[in-house]
């Protein structure tokens, strides 16, 4: 559970104290995703972005349908610090996708880098090789690891991160728990495309191919995107001191 957060509104500080930074200050592009509450899979993305910090934020584009863990949601570890609000918090395996804010740092798929001259992010090609960690005992757990490069791979499960399917031909990895990755605190979170409209998935967040190619010709590293995941009204709550959208 999380402890209670002790905080002085906004609007009651006193005149002269500065602000406290909020998660995500310095990020010019934001993806915010919303369910109806911690149980929904049915989720609601919209892009924003701003020219500077201290900007306001402005849509980028209308929302769009995507879908979240097939058991909703629950707490996670990324860059925001502990939102004092009462919720599940995110466990290896439990179905459910990652609240808070969370770092967007690299782009993943089938087509060979050279393909790719449209994405922005940092790219790596997948192949029957490549694999994501999700064995809470491995030293290499929550890690995208190329299994030939390890001499003595220490896991026993990983997630495949080039399937028979269409799921990873785009992806986005996910900075959760991920500096350093806690043991069983959740694993392998992916931006991805769904198996079908409005498909639930293991905890991450799917939405259409186009969707997804949208918006990872958007992203841009230097605009230190994040991705934003709540309940609509714990959004509501910490829309404020989290200074979201």
């Amino acid at each position: 559970m999380f402890a209670t957060l002790l905080a002085m509104p906004a609007a009651c500080q006193p005149t002269g104290m500065p602000q406290p930074a909020a998660p995500g200050d310095g990020a010019l592009q934001m993806i915010v995703v919303t369910t109806a509450d911690w149980d929904a899979v049915d989720a609601t993305l919209q892009r924003y972005e701003r020219g500077a910090p201290d900007q306001a934020w402005r849509a980028v584009g209308t929302a769009i349908p995507a879908a979240v863990g097939r058991t909703g949601l629950a707490w996670g570890t990324g860059i925001h610090p502990d939102p004092g609000i009462a919720g599940p918090v995110k466990r290896e395996g439990d179905g459910k996708a990652p609240a808070g804010i969370f770092r967007l740092s690299s782009a993943f798929g089938y087509a060979p880098a050279a393909e790719t001259g449209w994405i922005r992010l940092p790219y790596v090609q997948t192949d029957a090789g490549i694999e994501c960690v999700d064995d809470s005992r491995s030293r290499f757990y929550n890690r995208r690891v190329a299994r030939d490069t390890i001499p003595q791979p220490d896991w026993t499960s990983h997630e495949e991160l080039r399937r028979n399917d269409e799921l990873y031909r785009w992806g986005v990895w996910v900075d959760h728990n991920s500096d350093p990755p806690a043991p069983m605190g959740g694993s392998c979170i992916f931006l991805h495309v769904w198996a079908v409209p409005g498909a639930a998935t293991s905890g991450c967040t799917a939405m259409a191919e186009s969707d997804l190619r949208q918006l990872l010709a958007w992203l841009d590293p230097r605009a230190r995107p994040v991705l934003v995941q709540l309940p609509a009204a714990q959004h509501g709550t910490l829309r404020g001191a989290w200074r979201l959208p």
